[in-house]
């Protein structure tokens, strides 16, 4: 595409990245408050254009998912298989955090006190987030970005669009057109992530400072611990129970892995999460182009799981409050239920947060103190919510037959996203190649 930029294609594509989170912290250290000034928008702008990209990307490629799946597997058992190890990886999530707590203690001589102008958040009733998911307005939903509503609506279009038959065949090949076009779409804008994490990195490291963890850094340490033994531990123990080599799902989900940690929103990350399961992983183009979304709006480990039960244990042992049997079961279900609910932008896990604590009945106080370093913190949480979206798609693909092993074999061979492999078409194994 630009012939004078060969050798940048040619560096792989996570050590580019590599390289812009590097000089981005220096950068940031060196330039101080002036780097949130003048690198920040280049961030910005990142995030901006991928998240331009998210809600049409998902609008047609979950059109044409649900028409192209339909002969090949039941969506209820699809769907059934997803949620079932959504809900069995958040509750293990649940269980590591409370591990990571009850050893690094993170609440244990805090003397900060919370911002006098923290405000608890509204946290809408389990009836109310049930209601949220149909949208009344659906073009205001695309609009709006609401992904949830967003693949509502477009799996009720699919559904119809099979349900017509013939009679829908060019449109049905129309959308399946436009799915593609996003795809090509979504590469070039992935081409920038290096410039992106530059940008964002250096605003970060020239806002806040490292001194900001200092206070903190039990809570900081506490919940990288989790997260990389949820990542490296849990989910690769779950791929070798599958007989897949977890260093090939790495491999494979490291482009993804890197624009989630530098971006901190999974709907960002969403566009490499799908390249990542397709093209790297051998997941069935189709099936993936429903999981992942699906994934990036209810299935939040990170954000959802190992965050909130943090935060409760802090707030427990910040305050000298002795948690009962029954507060620790509040804690589980309602960290399980509640990531369900979690939308995968930046912030939101504030929100599961004050959902746990008020389920075990812990000052919400507390929240505005972890405020000061959510930011680093919603890295390493965005990191751990995007592999798992990747990870129950791999999973369940491999149960079903909707894994290409030959593909999955090769994961990593190139980890750009823009090279010869990354134009390559997405691999469906062709006993599974839709017809019709």
């Amino acid at each position: 595409m630009f012939p004078m930029l060969g050798w940048w294609f040619r560096i792989a594509f996570w050590k580019r990245v590599a390289g812009g989170f590097v000089l981005g912290a220096l950068a940031g250290w060196l330039l101080g408050p002036a780097a949130g000034t003048w690198l920040q928008p280049l961030g910005t702008l990142y995030v901006n254009l991928i998240r331009m990209i998210a809600v049409p990307l998902v609008f047609f490629a979950v059109m044409n998912a649900v028409s192209a799946l339909h002969g090949q597997q039941s969506m209820a058992t699809l769907g059934g298989r997803t949620f079932g190890w959504f809900a069995v990886t958040a509750t293990i999530a649940v269980a590591v955090a409370l591990g990571a707590a009850f050893l690094f203690n993170p609440g244990v001589g805090v003397t900060l006190t919370p911002p006098i102008d923290y405000q608890p958040r509204d946290v809408p009733t389990p009836v109310q987030v049930l209601l949220d998911i149909v949208p009344t307005n659906p073009f205001a939903a695309l609009a709006e970005g609401r992904i949830l509503q967003v693949i509502f609506f477009a799996g009720l279009v699919g559904f119809a669009l099979v349900k017509l038959g013939d009679r829908t065949e060019g449109l049905r090949r129309l959308v399946g057109q436009a799915s593609d076009v996003m795809i090509q779409v979504t590469r070039f804008v992935l081409e920038i992530t290096p410039i992106g994490t530059f940008g964002l990195i250096a605003g970060l490291v020239g806002t806040y400072g490292f001194e900001r963890l200092l206070p903190l850094g039990n809570f900081v340490i506490a919940l990288y611990v989790a997260c990389a033994f949820h990542i490296v531990v849990v989910y690769g123990g779950l791929l070798l129970t599958h007989g897949l080599n977890p260093l090939k799902f790495f491999r494979g989900a490291g482009p993804a892995m890197q624009v989630a940690f530098v971006s901190s929103s999974s709907f960002a990350a969403m566009p490499a999460a799908i390249r990542a399961v397709t093209h790297g992983l051998g997941v069935n183009r189709d099936y993936a182009a429903f999981a992942v979304p699906l994934g990036a709006s209810i299935k939040m480990d990170g954000c959802g799981a190992i965050y909130p039960t943090l935060a409760a244990i802090f707030a427990a042992q910040y305050y000298g409050i002795e948690l009962s049997f029954a507060q620790y079961v509040a804690i589980l279900l309602a960290s399980v239920l509640g990531s369900f609910g979690t939308a995968g932008v930046p912030g939101t896990a504030v929100v599961m947060a004050t959902v746990v604590l008020s389920a075990a009945g812990l000052p919400l106080e507390v929240l505005g103190i972890l405020l000061a370093i959510d930011r680093i913190l919603d890295m390493m949480r965005t990191m751990t919510n995007v592999t798992g979206q990747m990870l129950v798609p791999v999973l369940v693909a491999r149960e079903t037959g909707l894994l290409d092993r030959d593909v999955y074999e090769r994961a990593g061979s190139d980890l750009g996203v823009g090279g010869e492999a990354a134009d390559a078409p997405a691999t469906t194994p062709a006993h599974l190649e839709h017809k019709g």
